[in-house]
């Protein structure tokens, strides 16, 4: 789930033009580097930015970079737990989590149904 192809136009974009980074933009980094944990600071260099940059550009937009974080993280779950038969443990893994608990914790907590009750009840 490496995507740092689909994410290279918009950084190269961003950077030409001197814009900030759209919400679409930032999402793309993020769904991208969330493997490897999608830290401010990573996004922020993706996107040719300063975290503190990144974080004000954000803020001024309404959002914040862990938010954008767990939507990305939260939208790709259960496109994932619909869509394919990955291991719970593998999917938490894709995502950035330290393990299957805390996936499934993070879950439970936003979708107020765990992770494989969320996959069956998509798959009826």
């Amino acid at each position: 789930m490496n995507g740092d192809a689909k994410v290279s136009p918009f950084r190269d974009e961003t950077m030409k033009l001197g814009h900030v980074p759209s919400q679409h933009a930032v999402r793309e980094a993020v769904a991208a580097s969330l493997q490897s944990g999608a830290s401010l600071q990573h996004i922020a260099s993706r996107l040719g930015f300063s975290a503190r940059s990144l974080q004000r550009h954000l803020a001024a937009s309404g959002t914040s970079h862990s938010e954008i974080v767990a939507e990305v993280r939260l939208v790709t779950a259960c496109r994932l737990l619909a869509e394919t038969d990955e291991k719970i443990s593998r999917i938490a893994l894709l995502l950035g989590y330290t393990g299957p608990t805390s996936f499934s914790r993070s879950f439970r907590r936003l979708m107020k149904i765990q992770p494989a009750n969320y996959r069956r009840q998509q798959r009826k």
